[in-house]
């Protein structure tokens, strides 16, 4: 399917006709998110973990100048190899990378977008962007949180990323009326551990609960999108005594260097990684698979409901 600027991968789009699950995922972890090839490598396992739990994969980027809304291997491929070249796209980027015929790594929030304008409900990724600490002076406070409050798509993550402040960030939801949603818990998961320490609005406990809350937000036409928090399992989550200390260690190394904006991000992500050896980013591959099979399990439910 293709439109002026959007194009659907033809097995997503027959999938979207006839109701049948689909799950939006995000191009930022194939370009920024590892090194190729382990990239390409993890986000074919993510899209394989969504096609085993009985659901359409669709990787969502900005190629040429094209929203896609599903990648091919190949497209996939691409992506990979390019890596950091490609500019991570955001909302306030999305028109000029569309009109110069670039490339763009869709962030939550420009994936959200896109899925939403090809009729996508059901979105898995690694961990949200939030509120980052120290944004009572900074104001860096990431654009996720508003698509949040205004694209009624359900978002399946792992909590925000512990790089931020988990407690602004969720006061900032409650505020824009975005329900924070546990999958199985009351504790709102800090992205490499399972726990906050603050709770979520709600519990549910299976993908069907999911499936309901969400068609009976689409029914009440409530503004917005669904933050469902998925704790990364037990058998992968990261002593919070070994990567607390490497989040502070990368903050103050931020600060000192004087890291800001869009960069900020990035670079905490792999400090975290070299201070821990690598083990941050095990944990995170196995978080974004564990949050596809969960997103595409919803999403099974979600179409016997439509």
């Amino acid at each position: 399917m293709k439109d002026k600027f959007l194009d659907v991968k033809d097995e997503v789009a027959k999938a979207i006709a006839n109701k049948q699950p689909v799950v939006a995922l995000e191009s930022t972890i194939i370009s920024h998110g590892m090194p190729y090839p382990q990239n390409v490598d993890t986000a074919l396992k993510v899209e394989q973990v969504v096609r085993d739990n009985g659901a359409v994969p669709a990787t969502i980027a900005v190629i040429g100048g094209r929203l896609k809304a599903g990648l091919t291997e190949y497209e996939i491929e691409y992506f990979g190899k390019k890596g950091p070249e490609i500019k991570k796209a955001s909302r306030r980027d999305l028109a000029a990378i569309c009109a110069r015929g670039e490339d763009g790594a869709c962030t939550v929030t420009t994936t959200m977008m896109i899925a939403h304008m090809a009729h996508i409900k059901i979105f898995a990724t690694g961990g949200i962007g939030g509120v980052h600490r120290g944004a009572e002076t900074t104001m860096d406070i990431s654009a996720d949180l508003e698509e949040l409050a205004n694209t009624p798509v359900m978002v399946v993550c792992a909590g925000c990323k512990s790089i931020l402040d988990i407690g602004l960030t969720l006061e900032y939801l409650e505020t824009h009326g975005v329900p924070v949603i546990g999958m199985g818990t009351e504790d709102f998961p800090a992205f490499y551990t399972s726990k906050s320490g603050y709770k979520v609005d709600y519990r549910v406990d299976t993908p069907a609960d999911l499936a309901k809350l969400y068609m009976t937000s689409r029914d009440m036409n409530l503004k917005g999108g669904i933050l469902v928090g998925n704790p990364i399992p037990d058998e992968f989550s990261m002593d919070p005594g070994i990567i607390n200390p490497a989040i502070d260690k990368a903050i103050a190394e931020c600060n000192a260097l004087g890291i800001k904006g869009k960069e900020t991000t990035p670079f905490l992500l792999a400090k975290v990684k070299e201070l821990t050896g690598g083990d941050s980013l095990d944990s995170n591959i196995q978080l974004v698979f564990n949050n596809a099979k969960v997103a595409a399990q919803t999403a099974v439910e979600l179409s016997k409901l439509m």
